[in-house]
């Protein structure tokens, strides 16, 4: 008979369970082997009807020279979101979302510029909600042209809410809002009991133009 994993060992399948409960993973260090379990009292969100694009964000949107992906470089997004002195993605999480991202839970959208990734974000899909986890810029802009690209899709797709964990003024300044965590947990159920899909066929919509401004790349959705 299959036994249980030890209480230390957490699997993709426990991740998702405590996704679907509103609890979130988070480390102290890079190399810190423990995982702590988080429910913020304020939940940051992305109304996905509200991101906001700036004059200055559609410019740079429109450089002939960006091209958008999804999917196409999971572990480099993982590695460049964690690439900085103080980072919760600890070496056990990362394998833990590449684990899921194998499983086709979790997800990337990357920013290449040059033939160099510019910026990218990643997060989990479950349901209707995308957990956004983190994002990075190389460049100027970077994480915001990637998550207009995320906006773009997770609408496309049918999802209902875009969980960014926290609120931060960078994440205020796209429309990002906070909302008490019963309010969160009462519009996770809602969400996750709506199918929804991020890799949907056929997707090919520029993101600016569907979360509020015109004229950028499409993205390309090939995963293989």
């Amino acid at each position: 008979m299959p036994q249980d994993p030890p209480l230390d060992e957490i699997t993709p399948e426990i991740l998702l369970r405590a996704y679907a409960m509103g609890i979130f993973p988070m480390a102290e260090s890079r190399n810190d082997p423990a995982i702590h379990w988080v429910d913020p009292r304020k939940r940051g969100i992305l109304p996905l009807d509200g991101f906001h694009v700036s004059r200055s964000l559609a410019r740079r949107m429109r450089d002939p020279a960006l091209v958008v992906t999804a999917d196409q470089a999971f572990a480099a997004v993982v590695s460049a979101c964690a690439e900085r002195e103080e980072t919760w993605i600890s070496h056990r999480i990362q394998a833990l979302y590449q684990a899921l991202h194998d499983q086709g839970y979790a997800h990337s959208i990357e920013v290449w510029q040059d033939g160099q990734l510019a910026g990218g974000v990643y997060g989990v899909a479950l349901g209707g909600v995308f957990f956004g986890e983190s994002m990075f810029s190389r460049r100027v802009d970077g994480s915001k042209i990637a998550l207009a690209h995320a906006v773009a899709r997770l609408r496309a797709g049918g999802f209902r809410l875009f969980d960014t964990q926290f609120l931060t003024p960078h994440l205020a300044s796209l429309g990002g809002i906070e909302i008490p965590r019963a309010e969160y947990h009462r519009r996770l159920a809602e969400a996750l009991a709506t199918p929804a899909t991020f890799n949907l066929q056929g997707y090919s919509s520029g993101a600016a133009g569907s979360a509020g401004a015109s004229g950028t790349r499409h993205d390309n959705t090939q995963t293989s």
